[in-house]
């Protein structure tokens, strides 16, 4: 089956900045991908090369096409939501249905209307008189009924309170999410998407650090939670297994560890499987200490 993204070696430069460096990565369809990253990490770049908005170096394919040359069609097959909304304030609900209904010809009307019908928004409404979770829920319900292959989600639920946050993320996976459709996420409220995630991918400083099912997190990544008394030799075998983050937690230390066996840090202590917060903290930290440690080197 073929990859709903490929990029190879995909880079962008902005004047003295490196926005993203070296990019490779295979998105196949039907995945829910989390695409995680501090401000400035490059996500908003890759995103925009994904939807055609700017040139990128190396070679990038979105659903078979060249989203420069080929844009058109690729947007056909595209929905996104960013984290600003760009109806304008005299746009009723109706007039944005019949708008839709008549630029887009995979739009369904009767679907987004069903969406609507689960929320408190009226169709005679103006945008303008909407709260900003209810436009969350307008463009939400626009976008769902669009019978695209892949979704693109730039910080969708930004400035929205908790209670609509999971309407939001129920809402996505109840009436649009199907083994066809690929979402791609993009948000700095990683907890909230972590359970629904099949696949992750941390960035940072326009590099890739993670790129990986979340099947497979278990396994190669360990927390093990030593206790402040926990025998010096210990500490000192927890420390010989080379963790590649520690921090304080209630009552001792939680060190991460990339590729070592959890059964030989069960020796030590309670281990468990790192949050996905947790662990980006401690990539980015250890990206850091490499790229520190290597820079002194060439000195």
């Amino acid at each position: 089956m073929d990859a709903v993204i490929q990029a190879q070696a995909v880079s962008k430069r902005f004047a003295n900045k490196q926005a993203l460096d070296n990019i490779n990565l295979r998105i196949e369809p039907g995945r829910v991908v989390g695409l995680i990253g501090p401000n400035g990490a490059g996500k908003t770049t890759l995103l925009k090369g994904v939807l055609g908005l700017i040139p990128v170096e190396g070679q990038l394919e979105v659903l078979g096409k060249n989203p420069r040359r080929q844009r058109i069609e690729l947007l056909q097959q595209i929905s996104f939501i960013a984290d600003t909304h760009t109806l304008p304030g005299w746009l009723t609900v109706a007039q944005a249905l019949a708008y839709m209904e008549g630029v887009h010809p995979l739009f369904s009307r009767t679907k987004a209307e069903a969406f609507l019908a689960k929320t408190q928004i009226q169709t005679r409404s103006r945008v303008s008189q909407l709260s900003k979770g209810m436009i969350t829920q307008l463009h939400l319900a626009l976008i769902m009924a669009i019978d695209s292959r892949l979704l693109v989600l730039d910080e969708p639920t930004l400035g929205l309170d908790i209670i609509y946050r999971k309407a939001f993320y129920t809402s996505l996976l109840n009436d649009y999410y199907d083994k066809d459709k690929t979402i791609l996420i993009t948000t700095h409220q990683v907890e909230e998407i972590e359970a629904i995630l099949t696949d992750l991918i941390f960035i940072n400083q326009g590099r890739l650090l993670l790129d990986s099912p979340m099947e497979d997190l278990p396994e190669r990544f360990v927390e093990l939670h030593l206790p402040f008394n926990a025998a010096a030799e210990d500490q000192a075998k927890a420390q010989a297994l080379a963790p590649i983050h520690s921090r304080s937690i209630l009552g001792g230390h939680a060190l991460i560890y990339d590729g070592v066996a959890r059964a030989q840090l069960a020796e030590l202590g309670q281990v468990t499987t790192p949050s996905v917060a947790d662990l980006f903290v401690a990539m980015v930290n250890h990206a850091a200490t490499q790229d520190a440690g290597a820079q002194q080197g060439v000195a």
